[in-house]
């Protein structure tokens, strides 16, 4: 089942159940996703990588809102955020752990010969491809970093 189609089923239960954070997260998703399929250039259904891509970009979004909000001290705005936010986490996969991530990338960048930070580019590359939505791409540069400076 395609994530619009899931996004589709949840919505429907959200209405059901008058749970209207719930409903105005998973509308907010769906109309995401409708942007991107009918963006000039985009083919009909969004890949499975590319909604992963879309729903990280929005679960980031809303990380950063809540951050934004409790340093100004609107708790109210920030509690909104962090709704919407494990609404979409829902939809993602499981993410990998520091450990997990640590031992990907040390695979990458023996697949790819890297030696030094001049070869980031090339681990970020692969990495950003076979870590898609299973783990934060800031995260995985942070890796990337560390384990090619040692």
């Amino acid at each position: 089942m395609s994530l619009k189609a899931r996004i589709q089923e949840e919505m429907k239960t959200a209405m059901k159940a008058k749970d209207k954070d719930t409903l105005t997260a998973l509308k907010s998703i769906k109309a995401k996703i409708q942007l991107a399929e009918t963006a000039s250039g985009a083919s009909e259904e969004l890949t499975e990588a590319e909604e992963f891509q879309l729903l990280m970009k929005e679960a980031k979004q809303r990380k950063d809102s809540a951050q934004v909000y409790q340093d100004a001290g609107r708790e109210e705005l920030a509690e909104v955020e962090l709704k919407e936010l494990a609404v979409i986490e829902k939809f993602l996969p499981q993410q990998m752990s520091d450990e997990e991530i640590s031992n990907a990338v040390s695979e990458i960048i023996a697949k790819t010969g890297a030696t030094s930070i001049k070869d980031m580019g090339k681990v970020m590359g692969m990495a950003s491809k076979e870590l898609a939505g299973k783990a934060d791409n800031k995260k995985v540069a942070d890796f990337v970093k560390k384990l090619l400076n040692q």
